[in-house]
């Protein structure tokens, strides 16, 4: 591979993971034409690009040069677009953000799923586009400034501004200063209720890193899924509709908390939950059971983070029909001598364990509710259960990452 080498290449599509795309012949064989994924192009451009890695059937590059941008790309909002890892569509309206998400959501479910026309509804947006997240997870240079990892590398980009944490993190983490070669693998920042914030410091040994604590804020340190907590309270308060909840801090929640409200009513409307038995599997500290378990007969959850098993325990104290595993989902399911009307999954993005999707079938749910961050592990499972005769009703995206690829989506599938 010649790295100073560039080529023309005229991009024609979006694809999963931010990347635009186009074809040049094939240098392996000379004959047919292989995929080249480019970052932060848009379709429609005519670039130059400089090949970075090739593989059998397709490459990746980085744009030298534009030569006919699209009419869609618009001015980045921050300095470090490009360069840092965190955002993919800086340089695209929100609507046009909306639009391509919808579509390559549609394309994954097709391509994948092998589902014709796949019920695609209409994306749902983010109130806000930026200042979103209520969790952030920054890394340190060697020097002990705080930044992200750039895009394919463990280079970490020291930064100056951010544009997706809500206020109150944006506060902080620029006043943070930390040694150089501290063996603190990850620094996050939570904001909950009133402002509330959680400095929490991940590393790989059990040491306790020394810190001067910033009155006011709460400081842990989490080694091996166990946290520490060095200074203020053991947890966060996030409120949804009304509800709050303690998340602690190795505990996963949704990070965009309006649309986390929008994903909770739309389950609530979808599901016919009165007087149902209902599963919660990868239940988490209980953003779904909390509001289920208040009208459904009974509601088992599934998790297995200890942490977010003992949050859940709290949040849902007041339930007499709640019960809950902490354990895999593929080890629980096929124990459980019950017979679910409505079985809900929110999967990590590796999707549903193949046990753990095989059990749930032999449980004849009538309505299984499919809360997803990934497209491809989504169309694959929703194959797997095409297959065992559930029909696709409705796939609703929810746009919980503006400014990024990520894509939510609560797909609904229905016992034929």
């Amino acid at each position: 591979m010649n790295m100073a080498e560039t080529y023309e290449l005229t991009l024609t599509t979006l694809t999963y993971g931010g990347d635009a795309m186009g074809r040049l012949p094939d240098s392996l064989t000379g004959a047919g034409s292989r995929a080249v994924f480019v970052p932060f192009g848009l379709p429609g451009e005519k670039v130059r690009v400089r090949l970075t890695e090739e593989k059998r059937g397709f490459a990746r590059g980085e744009i030298v040069e534009i030569l006919e941008a699209s009419p869609e790309r618009i001015q980045p909002k921050c300095k470090h677009f490009g360069a840092c890892g965190g955002c993919h569509y800086q340089h695209l309206s929100y609507e046009s953000q909306l639009k391509y998400k919808a579509d390559i959501l549609r394309d994954q479910l097709t391509r994948i799923g092998k589902i014709e026309n796949p019920p695609v509804k209409q994306i749902v947006a983010s109130p806000s586009a930026w200042n979103y997240r209520n969790h952030v997870q920054f890394h340190l240079t060697k020097e002990g400034k705080i930044g992200f990892q750039a895009p394919n590398s463990n280079r970490v980009i020291p930064i100056f501004e951010c544009h997706l944490p809500e206020a109150p993190i944006n506060s902080l983490w620029p006043q943070l200063e930390f040694e150089s070669e501290t063996g603190i693998e990850r620094v996050s920042i939570r904001s909950g209720v009133d402002d509330e914030l959680m400095l929490v410091l991940e590393s790989d040994s059990p040491d306790v890193p020394e810190l001067e604590i910033e009155a006011g804020i709460s400081v842990a340190h989490v080694f091996d899924e166990r946290a520490v907590v060095i200074a203020g309270e053991d947890h966060v308060t996030i409120k949804i509709l009304d509800h709050e909840f303690r998340v602690s801090p190795a505990s996963f929640f949704q990070v965009n908390t309006p649309m986390a409200e929008k994903m909770v009513q739309h389950i609530l409307e979808q599901l016919p939950i009165s007087e149902a038995i209902i599963l919660d599997v990868y239940c988490g500290v209980g953003l779904f059971s909390a509001f289920l378990a208040t009208k459904c007969k009974q509601l088992i959850g599934i998790e297995s983070s200890e942490s977010a098993c003992e949050d859940f325990g709290i949040n849902l104290d007041e339930f007499d029909n709640v019960e809950l595993y902490e354990d895999f989902a593929e080890n629980v399911l096929p124990t459980l001598d019950v017979k679910p009307d409505i079985v809900l999954v929110d999967p990590p993005r590796a999707g549903v364990e193949k046990e753990a999707l095989d059990a749930i079938v032999k449980m004849n749910p009538k309505t299984i509710a499919y809360v997803s961050c990934d497209p491809s592990t989504l169309a694959r499972d929703a194959a797997r259960l095409i297959n065992n005769g559930y029909k696709l009703s409705g796939v609703t995206p929810f746009d919980l990452f503006p400014q990024t690829y990520h894509i939510e989506s609560i797909s609904i599938f229905e016992k034929i």
